[in-house]
């Protein structure tokens, strides 16, 4: 989760740095540290808290010039926030400095065997071992490349390392198994990132690195070899977004921005996909026709906001396909031992293409011969290369922790993947499935319409600024909604919040129902007779019992209208695309809520943006 920055080149590399670091602080920001190489030493500093304590130390204090360095944000997994715990890690005799992202599973033996012969380590990090060992190989080696490898044979886990040697001014040199790093190809310069927005200031151009690698750096040269130390290739690509994509034009938030990027976002995620014939095409299906007319189940993970678009995605592919579809959390999938065979496709939802929960899932279904597809966001992540098949979302940077844009795009892959595989297996007509891409189409206006009264929700938001508690009613498509919304709340806002099926309250939950907690009710369109019936009686069940009723319902439907304290007006959209305009609504309530509550909504407390551990 940690964000990573590497530098070599003909700039000052403090400065290339601390910029890195900026647009990466969203992958963690519990501290953050620097090393630069001077004059055969390593100069360093490394402060607990966010980069504006790190940036106020070095005013205080000047780090000496130099044209090579790495810097680090961390998100903590080993060992408190603090100082002595923040990276870069120095080996014994300070000549090596490292950044580490993931974790070392087998620190704890490794920290023994280094104390017993006489180092002595100062956090309680296993990054510090990770340098120590790093150490050793060099002072056998004398070459830094090669005492990576030597050191990454002896670890076990998920790992980015990457660091520097005092007497190499020139080198930086980097390593990755199961975490994400990316280096970015300059002129006289090179960089290395956890991420593209690391570097996306001085170069769009990028090669993705492999499993188990070593990439080494220097102003005008990038070489790769494996752990064994066998030359080997990365992915050269172009990086399609520049760097104002990744600014808050005017805007308080990154989130806020993002949320209001939401109809070009959709727009995008439509683009292309379909030929002139009208057929549905998508990114990457490296899975024959035949082999997806094969498919008897569906399995569907995800973590998180992922999860939440796989649920939707169960309606829509069961609907359209009539296959059996499950959705599973990503990280109790293999745990489970899931019955999957050669004709079971795994769906794994990732905005990062990096969470490793995910990761290990879809590695895990491929040993059992399933296939597999990804719906990723980040071109290039691992998750998307060890794929058989890939539907790209193309919602562009996504800064805020708490996801939005990406989430609403993660929505129209999974229709466009259900709507490919009713073509392919021939359950829906085509002209069925150009009336359902047609609604799609309309989704980027309707969901304008929704951020045209945002004021409306913000007035709503300020109004409940002092709320202990929120619960969030809905059924069928509207289920993951309330889930998605209730979400965003806790993250945004840190109260209690919990979404619920409408059915479920009866069950037990309506225990909860106190005078004057506000509910969200998402209500079905009224096409859905039988659902928004029910829909209205658990409103009533509720607002019988003293609950204040914030009701999201389509433009028109005067049914509900006297159960209503507050009524949210939804675009009239078919009930198995109302996930899309409904969630907005609930997006602009936490992110107003949790501003006035004086959080830090781009960067909430205890979360990152991208979970690179398990």
């Amino acid at each position: 989760m940690c964000g990573i920055v590497g530098y070599v080149g003909d700039k000052q590399a403090e400065i290339v740095v601390i910029e890195g670091l900026r647009r990466l602080e969203y992958r963690g920001y519990d501290s953050a540290g620097i090393a630069l190489v001077n004059d055969g030493d390593i100069v360093s500093d490394k402060r607990a808290g966010k980069l504006a304590n790190l940036e106020k130390a070095i005013k205080e204090s000047p780090l000496p010039p130099s044209t090579t360095g790495i810097g680090h944000t961390r998100w903590a997994t080993h060992g408190a926030p603090n100082d002595v715990n923040a990276h870069p890690h120095l080996g014994r005799t300070g000549r090596v400095a490292v950044v580490h992202n993931g974790i070392i599973e087998n620190f704890a033996k490794l920290r023994e065997e280094l104390e017993r012969t006489g180092h002595g380590l100062r956090s309680e990090t296993d990054t510090e071992v990770a340098a120590h060992l790093l150490e050793v190989a060099l002072d056998e080696s004398g070459n830094l490349t090669t005492a990576m490898q030597v050191a990454c044979r002896q670890l076990e886990g998920t790992f980015t390392l990457v660091a520097v040697d005092g007497q190499d001014p020139d080198r930086v040199v980097a390593a990755r198994r199961n975490s994400p790093l990316v280096v970015g190809l300059g002129e006289g310069e090179n960089f290395l990132g956890s991420d593209v927005a690391a570097f996306i200031e001085h170069t769009r151009e990028a090669l993705e690195l492999g499993q188990d690698q070593v990439v080494t750096i220097t102003r005008d040269d990038v070489q790769v070899t494996d752990f064994d130390g066998n030359r080997a290739e990365g992915k050269h690509y172009h990086v399609d977004w520049d760097l104002s994509a990744a600014e808050k034009d005017g805007y308080d938030w990154f989130m806020r921005k993002e949320i209001f990027e939401q109809p070009r976002a959709v727009a995008d995620a439509l683009l292309g996909r379909h030929d002139g014939a009208g057929l549905l095409q998508l990114d990457e299906v490296r899975i024959t026709e035949d082999e997806l007319r094969d498919i008897d189940k569906i399995v569907i993970i995800g973590c998180g906001t992922a999860n939440y678009a796989g649920l939707v995605a169960k309606y829509a592919i069961e609907h359209w396909t009539r296959i059996p579809c499950e959705v599973e959390l990503a990280h109790e999938f293999r745990y489970r031992d899931p019955i999957l065979t050669r004709h079971t496709l795994v769906v794994a939802i990732s905005q990062s293409g990096e969470t490793a929960d995910t990761l290990m899932a879809i590695r895990y279904a491929r040993r059992q011969r399933a296939k597999v597809l990804a719906i990723c966001n980040t071109n290039g992540s691992t998750i998307p290369r060890e794929s058989d098949a890939v539907i790209y979302t193309h919602a562009g940077p996504e800064i805020g922790v708490a996801s939005t844009k990406g989430f609403l795009t993660q929505l129209i892959a999974c229709y466009l993947l259900g709507l490919y595989l009713a073509q392919v297996r021939g359950t829906k007509y085509g002209d069925e499935i150009a009336a359902v891409v047609h609604e799609l189409e309309k989704m980027p206006a309707h969901v304008q319409r929704i951020l045209d009264d945002a004021e409306s929700v913000y007035k709503l938001a300020r109004q409940l600024a002092g709320a202990r508690s929120v619960l969030f009613l809905g059924r069928h498509a509207g289920f993951p909604v309330a889930l998605e919304g209730a979400l965003k709340l806790k993250e945004l806002a840190y109260i209690h919040a919990e979404g619920f099926a409408a059915g479920e309250l009866k069950h037990g939950p309506i225990a909860l129902i106190e005078e004057g907690l506000p509910v969200f009710c998402v209500v079905p369109p009224q096409g859905r007779d039988q659902l928004h019936a029910k829909m209205i009686s658990a409103i009533q069940e509720i607002r019988a019992r003293g609950a204040q009723t914030l009701v999201l319902a389509e433009e028109g439907d005067d049914e509900v209208a006297p159960y209503a304290d507050v009524t949210i007006t939804l675009p009239v959209v078919p009930t198995l695309l109302q996930p899309i305009v409904a969630t907005v609504p609930l997006q602009l309530f936490a992110c107003e809520l949790a501003t006035n509550m004086g959080h830090d909504v781009d960067q909430p407390r205890n979360l990152a943006k991208s979970v690179t551990v398990e």
